[in-house]
């Protein structure tokens, strides 16, 4: 049962982190808008690929997750 707490509680802890970050979403600007994110606008039509944001947040995740 112990493992199982462990995933929870780890669990919660990226949820919060993920809403804190949906919070400050507004002051942290350049997020989504680094230099590998694609954009493609058209008339009617806007395609929106966050390639280095992602990037980012993996090798975050990754570093975190392997110091725990």
């Amino acid at each position: 049962m112990a493992p199982f707490g462990k995933i929870l509680l780890v669990s919660g802890l990226v949820l919060a982190g993920v809403g804190l970050l949906f919070i400050f979403a507004d002051r942290i600007g350049w997020i989504g808008r680094l230099p590998g994110d694609i954009i493609i606008k058209r008339e009617n039509f806007t395609f929106y690929f966050p390639l280095a944001t992602g990037i980012l947040i993996s090798v975050v995740l990754t570093l975190l997750f392997w110091l725990f």
